[in-house]
């Protein structure tokens, strides 16, 4: 009986049932890149001993990195093995 209901379970291939929703890829990019980019401005800080550079810095690595993520969990979401 056990077995049944896990199997069940593990058999359902509603059309994209486990895929995430976009915009739950587009808030976990910008959550994730916000951590990220107080890193690199601290680091940029730290190295450079410019606030202004180090702010800089960030804001670029915000928008190419957070572009980045983004596409890389679009297209992980495609994959099927794992799920």
């Amino acid at each position: 009986m056990i077995t049944e209901i896990l199997l069940n379970n593990t058999n359902k291939k509603g059309p994209r049932a486990k895929d995430e929703k976009i915009l739950r890829s587009v808030l976990k990019s910008i959550s994730w890149r916000l951590i990220g980019t107080i890193d690199t401005i601290i680091i940029s800080y730290l190295i450079t001993g410019t606030l202004e550079f180090a702010l800089r810095i960030g804001f670029i690595e915000l928008i190419t990195k957070m572009g980045l993520y983004f596409l890389h969990e679009r297209l992980w979401n495609k994959i099927k093995w794992g799920k």
